[in-house]
């Protein structure tokens, strides 16, 4: 075989200007969306319905990062909720400091489902309530 020619096995990364790339983009951002302070759902959702019908694989994608977005929205909630009726028995301490942890793990995870994306594979969330079907 020839040096300058592609192994049958391999296909070609596909031009920044096709389809397939614009797509892996915008299922990327739907799950970087997540990361934006203060609005993270809020990014993902706006993002997920007006490219969903564009971009089937957005539907997929967008679908995941919320449903990530919302369980750790809740974590977070109960994590507080937590941290003030055990600081009544001096144990909040404790709870305030799992949030750095929760916080970390939640930005490893978005950057992670964020890579796959981009390279088109799908990535499935550990520890993710599925509320939107």
């Amino acid at each position: 075989m020839p040096e300058n020619q592609i192994p049958p096995a391999q296909t070609p990364p596909p031009t920044p200007g096709s389809n397939e790339s614009q797509a892996r983009m915008w299922n990327m951002l739907c799950h970087l969306g997540g990361l934006v302070p203060c609005i993270p759902c809020l990014c993902t959702l706006l993002i997920w319905q007006i490219k969903k019908n564009e971009f089937p694989s957005v539907e997929v994608h967008g679908k995941m990062a919320l449903n990530f977005q919302i369980t750790a929205l809740i974590v977070w909630i109960a994590g507080i909720i937590a941290s003030v009726v055990l600081s009544f028995i001096h144990l909040g301490m404790l709870m305030s400091l799992l949030f750095p942890l929760i916080g970390l793990a939640y930005l490893i995870l978005v950057i992670i489902a964020g890579i796959k994306a981009n390279n088109g594979e799908d990535y499935k969330y550990p520890f993710s309530f599925n509320l939107i079907k």
